[in-house]
């Protein structure tokens, strides 16, 4: 389930895929049928129901209910986006009526998705984070910008705002005072904004981690992964990373899931500062990582599988992620890795890796790929068309997005 207009949503894809193969039924919520997610050959069925984001919960736990009832058993609710998750634990009381849910507070991924609350979190827990400024005037936008020190990170301070206020449409990385006051004067009113520090490329890494923590600690997994390309450039979605063990990134995720009580699957993005060496916590995703496939284990268990493994009841075993994998979004790669050559940070995988996952394409699945393929290309067209592949400026690069 995800709420609001994702059509082109790679995640949604690779759950339908991980489960499918496998045999079990997967239903999804599609805003058409001829969305890639609604074409797989691995989905037992879909609903046609385009929500916009700006429903009432009532409706949609209305809605979500109706759906679970039509469908045999006690389907698992499986969130893809921030709304979603924050709206199914919020509502799980009501969701169990014909849903299984993970067990969750119900307010915990509203805290972990709110940019500021989670810099909030990391400091009372002692998790390492980017310094953070929520400014609730104007002036303080500016002031806290000459704080924190330029280039700085600007992020809408929730993802649900960014259908009524969105400071920005997506995080956008400001270079100097004259272009962060041409965003201000921008907005027709103070939106819910976030500033955080920016820690230089040239001196960072970034890492990824996707975990599902269940209720016993022999349910647990936790995968890490290097990320090297994302769109937009360093502030985006992922487009290029391999999988690649780090304890310390493992280390710190479970750290924090363990002292804030949360359960279920999380994405969340790390940097490793070199000055200071600290791997810092930088956006924590309380659902379904997009680039989730990016990490298996040698049996085959990804954080969705774990998922289905525990809430079914069923044993969880032991394991080892796989090193090497290397996963690829094959639309948003193209247009990343044009930005990052022109910027002179084009890196590529460790040689060999073990396997290539790619986000859109499967031989055993093609029709998703080709689907998706109608939307990427109109927006890639779109993109080499205006050249503004260079260097990341927020209101060229983020203004509307890949047929989302």
């Amino acid at each position: 389930m995800r709420v609001g207009r994702y059509p082109l949503h790679h995640g949604t894809v690779g759950a339908i895929r991980s489960l499918g193969r496998l045999g079990v039924p997967v239903y999804c919520i599609v805003e058409d049928g001829f969305t890639p997610a609604a074409r797989s050959r691995y989905l037992a069925g879909h609903f046609r129901w385009p929500t916009t984001g700006r429903e009432e919960p009532a409706e949609l736990i209305d809605g979500l209910l109706r759906i679970g009832r039509s469908i045999r058993g006690r389907p698992i609710l499986a969130a893809t986006d921030d709304e979603a998750a924050v709206l199914i634990a919020e509502h799980a009381g009501h969701l169990r009526a014909g849903f299984t849910v993970p067990t969750v507070a119900p307010g915990l991924p509203r805290l972990l998705a709110t940019k500021y609350m989670l810099a909030a979190l990391c400091e009372e827990h002692g998790i390492p984070t980017p310094r953070s400024l929520r400014p609730s005037v104007r002036d303080e936008v500016l002031d806290g910008a000459e704080r924190l020190g330029y280039p700085i990170v600007v992020k809408n301070d929730a993802p649900w705002v960014r259908l009524e206020r969105p400071a920005v449409p997506n995080t956008a990385i400001v270079s100097g005072r004259s272009e962060l006051e041409a965003l201000v004067n921008s907005w027709p009113q103070m939106p819910s904004v976030l500033l955080q520090e920016y820690v230089p490329r040239e001196r960072a890494t970034d890492w990824i981690a996707h975990a599902y923590f269940g209720s016993e600690r022999d349910r647990r997994v936790v995968f890490t992964g290097r990320k090297l390309r994302s769109w937009p450039p360093q502030a985006g979605v992922t487009t290029y990373a391999y999988s690649s063990s780090n304890p310390e990134v493992a280390w710190l995720t479970r750290e924090l899931c363990s002292a804030v009580g949360f359960r279920g699957i999380c994405d969340l993005d790390w940097r490793h500062d070199a000055l200071t060496g600290e791997y810092k916590l930088v956006d924590f995703n309380p659902r379904i990582g997009a680039q989730f496939r990016l990490f298996e284990r040698a049996d085959g268990v990804d954080v969705i599988r774990a998922m289905h493994l525990d809430l079914t009841g069923r044993d969880l075993p032991a394991g080892r992620q796989i090193d090497g994998r290397l996963y690829v979004v094959e639309n948003l790669d193209v247009p990343a890795q044009i930005a990052y050559r022109r910027a002179g940070t084009l890196e590529g995988a460790p040689r060999p890796c073990r396997h290539r996952e790619l986000a859109w394409w499967a031989s055993d699945d093609p029709v998703p790929a080709l689907v998706g393929g109608v939307c990427s290309a109109a927006f890639g067209g779109r993109q080499l068309l205006s050249g503004k592949f260079g260097g990341y400026r927020p209101a060229a690069l983020t203004k509307g997005g890949p047929c989302i």
